[in-house]
């Protein structure tokens, strides 16, 4: 039975990706948790492009606007109750697409397994010494 075990261990890790030298980005995942971080990633990293353009818009159409040169008389838009609304409540409702993936992950990390596989015990000291317990010993 052990054998058998240990035969499809090694069945289901080895068609595994390896890193690469120069490789962009995780390897494959062996498991759905990876999966599930690698996933959160990626969208992570699409809020982040959408955010940095949408940054990048609201800058360049500032510097436009504040430009004496090019434009004396600035817009009203870019001042007002409504766009400081919107500026205020669109990085909140981002950060809830962010955060709901984010805490369903977090969650489903912190499952107990109920039979494992193995299990490591790991003993430690600390700068190699010993100290008594009592005044005493």
């Amino acid at each position: 039975m052990i054998v058998h075990e240990w035969l499809l261990l090694i069945l289901t890790i080895a068609p595994c990706d390896a890193a690469e030298p120069w490789q962009l980005g995780s390897q494959d995942a062996a498991t759905p948790m990876m999966q599930g971080i690698i996933d959160l990633h990626h969208d992570i990293l699409f809020f982040l492009i959408l955010i940095l353009v949408f940054v990048s818009r609201m800058l360049v159409r500032t510097l436009w606007h504040f430009d004496y040169q090019t434009n004396p008389i600035p817009l009203r838009i870019v001042h007002g109750t409504t766009i400081e609304i919107i500026r205020t409540i669109f990085p909140s409702i981002i950060l809830m697409f962010i955060a709901i993936p984010s805490f369903a992950l977090l969650y489903s990390m912190d499952e107990v397994v109920v039979d494992p596989a193995i299990t490591i015990k790991a003993i430690g000291h600390q700068w190699y010494r010993s100290a008594p317990l009592h005044e005493g010993d």
